[in-house]
C-alpha cells in the first residue's frame, strides 16, 4: 500500500535565540500530527548578519535536540562540558533528559543551511541522564541510488546502519536526487513518517510539494519521492508515534502541567541541572 499525504505545513519567517532569522515549519500547532517530532526549523541564508548572533545559553529537559548542517557551522557549548563544532554534512544530537544547558553559534559562511528538529522523549525517558553525540561526517553512510545518495544520519537504510539513539527508534535520511530522478522507499506500515524539503520543490507521493514544507504521509509501506526541474535535498524521518500528553513552556517539554512547573521552579532555585557544571 502507497503512502499519501495527510499533511502539509510550509514554513514561516521567524526570528530566534539572540535574533536569528530562520523558517518555523513544525511547532505548536503540529505536535499531535507529526507526533514525535515537536519543532522543526530550517536555516537557509547567505547574510551571516542574519545568524552570526546565534542562540546563547538556555535550558532543555524531556527532548533530544538534532541539528543536520548542510552548508556552514555550528557551535556547541553544554553544562556536561561539551564543547564541538560541525559543518558540512555533519549532524549534533543533544540528549537533553534531566535536564541540559547549551548555546549554539553560528560563524559566518557563504551560505548556513541546515535544520534543528525536536524529537520528543517517552514519558519513561524524560528524566534520563543528558547527553551530547556528535556524527561526522565520515560517521554518516551513503548509500547510492539512481541519480543521487541516501545518507543515514540514524536508522538503517537498505541493511546499512548508521547512528541510533538510546530511546526512540528513528530512520533519518538526508537524501539528494538529481533533477528529474526519483527513489521509492519501502517503509514499515505502522510507522509515523514525515518529509521534510529542504531545498528544491519535488513531487511526494504523486503531489507537487514546494520547498521548505513539512509533509506527514498516511499508513503505507512504500513511499515515492521524485525531483523535479531541479536537484533536490529532501529529509525522511520515520519513528513510533508516542501518543503521549504533551505539556511544553519553550525549550521543556514534560507530560503534565504539574513537571513543567517544577522544571521551572528548579531553574529559578538552582536546581534544574542534576549533572554537575564541568566548566566555568
Amino acid at each position: 500500500m502507497k503512502r499519501s499525504i495527510k499533511q502539509k505545513v510550509t514554513g514561516s519567517p521567524a526570528v530566534d535565540g539572540a535574533g536569528v532569522h530562520l523558517v518555523r515549519v513544525l511547532g505548536h500547532g503540529t505536535v499531535d500530527a507529526y507526533d514525535p517530532i515537536l519543532m522543526l526549523d530550517s536555516f537557509d541564508s547567505t547574510d551571516p548578519s542574519q545568524y552570526i548572533a546565534g542562540f546563547p545559553m538556555h535550558p532543555h529537559r524531556g527532548i533530544e535536540t538534532i541539528s543536520l548542517i548542510v552548508k556552514g557551522k555550528m557551535m556547541h557549548r553544554d553544562s556536561l562540558g561539551n564543547q564541538d563544532t560541525i559543518s558540512d554534512g555533519e549532524v549534533q544530537w543533544m540528549t537533553a533528559g534531566s535536564g541540559i544547558l547549551h548555546e549554539e553559534k553560528l560563524p559566518a559562511s557563504e551560505r548556513m543551511l541546515g535544520v534543528q528538529l525536536w524529537l520528543n522523549m517517552p514519558q519513561k525517558s524524560k528524566m534520563a541522564p543528558p547527553g551530547y553525540h556528535s556524527i561526522k561526517k565520515g560517521q554518516i553512510p551513503e548509500v547510492p541510488v539512481d541519480g543521487g545518495t541516501v545518507r543515514i544520519i540514524s536508522g538503517s537504510y537498505e541493511g546499512v546502519k548508521g547512528f541510533q539513539g538510546n530511546h526512540l527508534p528513528l530512520d533519518y535520511y538526508h537524501i539528494k536526487l538529481e533533477a528529474g530522478r526519483s527513489i521509492v522507499l519501502d517503509t514499515e506500515i505502522n510507522k509515523s513518517v514525515m518529509v521534510f524539503l529542504l531545498s528544491g520543490d519535488a513531487r511526494v507521493a504523486g503531489e507537487t510539494v514546494r520547498e521548505k514544507t513539512a509533509v506527514k504521509l498516511s499508513e503505507g509501506n512504500s513511499l515515492e519521492l521524485e525531483a523535479l526541474e531541479e536537484p533536490i535535498d529532501i529529509l525522511f524521518l520515520s519513528t513510533d508515534r508516542l501518543g503521549e500528553l504533551v505539556s511544553g513552556g519553550g525549550p521543556i517539554v514534560m507530560n503534565t502541567r504539574e513537571e513543567l512547573d517544577l522544571a521551572f521552579r528548579e531553574l529559578r532555585n538552582g536546581t534544574f541541572i542534576k549533572e554537575q557544571m564541568k566548566y566555568d
